[in-house]
């Protein structure tokens, strides 16, 4: 089986251990361990966990955790719930599952590439849904409707977007589903930064909640600040998840019982993280957004949600030299727009501490200077 390289996890593994100030990062200030259990009020988790014999624990998840993951949707019990190896485990695992050759599959783009080179891999035929800067980075329904044909397996969406940051309102979301449905298509909404709105306004049911044939992935990496866990799920009705279950059986037995422990633990409390984490969003958006209006050769379609924008630069340079240029001389490290097939873009990820995005800018400020 052939597979493409995927360009922005090379990326970031070959640079993100080897600069000062990283702002690529997509997840929002991951917690240390004592961080997290001093924000749950449990110290002594560790205590309690002494006399637990460690087995395989519950193959499907834990029914604390799945219970407390099915209490993120509306219409979504413990059995419609599949616990995976991050959302990146989650999102494979509906691929291997659903696709198979000849089958044709829809995804946006740009996106995060697994969204439509592992369906190519698995010998689908896949159509690329354009997202366009003029359009503020949003699904053209016609054209969704125009690229469906008899074959539409799996039409795959990402909401909030990466690498972006746009979000699909209530209303599209619905039009989307209901192309979806009208093919007898699968609608796959990859939801890693759900919950991660910008505006307190803002809010967008799960796809799960919206259609029958819709899958829900989600992570604790992005919005529970939790990416060491590597710890996601799938929210599908039940005859996906036991197709899910069929194909997990080869590639996984369980995930560990310690992180499905503490990851339950994160959505008893998942009120106190949300707090913590939309007060670094917003704060960090602000200062991002300042940043933007006042630096003449940076341009953006403002994130609506998640914690990372794509910024279109105008410097007479690829996108990877200017990430290189800029690890270099200022240890600032970006995304190349070319990772995601899009050059003269950059991803910056706003979900790090506060004075971390603030230095990073002011450098990123100081190596821009001499371009203007």
């Amino acid at each position: 089986m052939k597979i493409d390289p995927f360009l922005v996890e090379k990326f970031m593994n070959a640079h993100e251990h080897n600069v000062e100030l990283n702002l690529a990062e997509t997840c929002v200030d991951p917690f240390t361990l004592g961080e997290f259990l001093a924000l749950m009020g449990r110290e002594d988790f560790f205590e309690d966990l002494k006399e637990t014999r460690l087995t395989y624990g519950f193959i499907e998840g834990s029914p604390e955790l799945r219970q407390g993951l099915a209490n993120l949707y509306d219409h979504v019990k413990p059995e419609n719930v599949l616990v995976a190896g991050g959302a990146i485990g989650a999102n494979f695992l509906v691929f291997y599952s659903l696709v198979e050759p000849g089958d044709t599959v829809i995804s946006v783009f740009p996106a995060y590439q697994q969204l439509y080179s592992v369906a190519k891999s698995f010998g689908a035929n896949v159509k690329l849904l354009h997202l366009r800067y003029e359009d503020q980075w949003l699904t053209d329904v016609d054209e969704l409707a125009e690229l469906v044909d008899d074959e539409t397996k799996l039409i795959v969406v990402n909401n909030p977007h990466n690498p972006t940051g746009s979000l699909i309102d209530t209303g599209l979301l619905k039009e989307i589903c209901a192309i979806a449905e009208k093919a007898g298509a699968y609608l796959l909404c990859d939801e890693s930064y759900r919950g991660l709105y910008v505006r307190p306004d803002d809010f967008v049911p799960s796809a799960v909640d919206l259609s029958e044939k819709a899958v829900a992935t989600g992570s604790f990496s992005k919005p529970f600040s939790l990416s060491g866990l590597r710890l996601g799920w799938i929210a599908a009705n039940e005859q996906i998840i036991e197709e899910c279950m069929l194909h997990r059986d080869y590639t996984t037995i369980s995930n560990s019982m310690i992180d499905d422990a503490l990851a339950a633990l994160a959505l008893k409390h998942a009120d106190r993280i949300y707090e913590r984490n939309l007060k670094i969003i917003r704060t960090n958006h602000g200062i991002l957004s300042r940043w933007v209006e006042d630096e003449p050769l940076i341009e953006w379609v403002p994130p609506r949600a998640g914690s990372i924008a794509f910024l279109r630069h105008n410097l007479k340079m690829s996108s990877e030299e200017l990430c290189l240029r800029l690890i270099r001389d200022k240890g600032v490290f970006l995304v190349p727009g070319s990772c995601f097939e899009m050059e003269g873009f950059l991803r910056i990820g706003y979900g790090c501490k506060t004075e971390t995005l603030k230095a990073g800018l002011t450098r990123f400020k100081e190596f821009l200077n001499p371009y203007r």
